[in-house]
């Protein structure tokens, strides 16, 4: 009884914030283009299954994904696991390194896991024609993430001020993109943006949370959140360095292939007969 008042009332909340893109989808449809919309019944259908869909995800974070988050950080800051000795001496980083080991295991399999990535990235293979990998893609901005999540907690812990990382962060990405293909730079800055999506935010919030609640002398309001901030640069940094390093091995690979072609051809050269080959170069020379 208790699940279906929380299922009606989440399902009404979801309705009304659903309710405005419907509304303006219709008015633009009957006023702006003034036509029928086609399939007007699979468009319904579709709707009905988008709001049974976000009911259901938003009942499933309150009641699973929230809660392990903030259990796991406070499990993992508890003075058994950190050790009372070092507790009582104050809050020293290297006291928290399965706190750091967790965010980063975390911070990737979410990522890896995030279903608008893979679309975006399965996207990519098929416009670039195969030149980006979706494979690769999704492993550099899953990288990027565990990277991100996990000095997201080193911020937390140590208390250092949040603008520092951000700054230095960009900076690291600006350098990086007047490095970079134009072809990569806009799906580099796309993927920072798809990877906190509806799997990863709300682990990496509660891990946050979780963690600044527990932590002494930090805030939850003041160092809780900031996690998703390091979570969107560093898949940007990840994916510019992944195509800068694969630019870069792809130019060795065919220096290499050329070098060993031209070798070829003076093996073959040097086989020849003194005779048949300068009358081979005698042939190629051209005419005055």
């Amino acid at each position: 009884m208790e699940f279906l008042g929380t299922l009606v009332a989440t399902a009404t909340s979801t309705a009304l914030d659903v309710a405005p893109i419907v509304g303006i989808l219709v008015v633009f449809q009957l006023a702006v283009l003034r036509r029928k919309p086609p399939n007007l019944r699979r468009i319904a259908a579709g709707f009905g299954l988008v709001l049974l869909g976000l009911t259901l995800f938003l009942i499933g974070l309150e009641q699973a994904l929230f809660p392990i988050g903030e259990t796991m950080a406070r499990q993992l800051t508890a003075p058994e696991t950190v050790g009372e000795a070092n507790l009582a001496d104050g809050v020293h980083w290297h006291d928290y390194l399965l706190v750091y080991a967790f965010a980063a295991a975390i911070g990737f399999a979410t990522t890896v896991a995030e279903p608008s990535l893979i679309a975006v990235a399965l996207k990519a293979e098929e416009v670039s024609g195969g030149a980006v990998h979706a494979w690769g893609l999704r492993m550099a901005v899953a990288f990027g993430v565990a990277l991100g999540v996990a000095l997201g907690c080193f911020r937390i812990v140590t208390g250092t001020p949040l603008p520092w990382y951000i700054i230095a962060a960009y900076a690291v990405v600006i350098a990086q993109t007047f490095r970079s293909a134009r072809t990569i730079v806009p799906l580099a800055y796309d993927s920072g943006g798809v990877t906190t999506s509806t799997v990863t935010v709300p682990v990496v919030a509660a891990l946050g949370l979780g963690l600044a609640s527990t932590v002494p002398g930090r805030s939850p309001l003041i160092d809780g959140f900031g996690l998703i901030a390091f979570a969107s640069v560093f898949p940007v940094m990840s994916v510019l360095g992944y195509s800068m390093v694969a630019s870069r091995v792809s130019r060795r690979r065919g220096a290499r292939r050329s070098e060993e072609t031209q070798a070829v051809k003076l093996e073959s050269l040097a086989a020849l007969p003194p005779r048949a080959g300068w009358s081979a170069s005698l042939r190629r020379r051209p005419k005055p």
